[in-house]
């Protein structure tokens, strides 16, 4: 099986840099940044199978760049995290492509679950697109 690779990104650094430790310590291959400025950067270098995107930051805001994210790289699964119990923020983001919402604090057992569950999405739909290329 392939590395499972997590983008995080937050503009509150401590809770990014808890986040990224404790899905290590969950052999992930967590990578942090904290801005949608910087997580479309790194998108346009590396390949992530889920990003976890704070809804609200300065500058790009978690919608605009969930928007570009799914315009840039449509297989990547991206799960909304807001941290103001606005349940209409991460409807919005689904609506806009996001797998997922929750709302911090996160529990991390949640969390993993929906990581595997968006992940398990992205390998469905990368097969999907394999099989319909082979296809005469």
């Amino acid at each position: 099986m392939s590395e499972f690779r997590v983008l995080i990104v937050d503009d509150e650094i401590d809770f990014l840099e808890t986040l990224v430790k404790r899905l290590k310590k969950r052999k992930l291959d967590a990578v942090g940044v904290a801005s949608g400025e910087k997580a479309l950067d790194i998108l346009d270098r590396e390949r992530f199978d889920v990003v976890i995107l704070d809804v609200r930051m300065p500058g790009l805001d978690g919608i605009e760049t969930l928007k570009e994210i799914k315009r840039r790289t449509p297989l990547t699964e991206v799960i909304m995290l807001t941290g103001h119990a606005s349940v209409e923020s991460g409807m919005q983001g689904m609506q806009s492509g996001a797998f997922d919402y929750v709302i911090k604090p996160a529990g991390i057992d949640d969390l993993i679950e929906k990581l595997n569950q968006a992940r398990e999405r992205k390998l469905l739909h990368e097969e999907r697109i394999r099989s319909d290329r082979k296809v005469p």
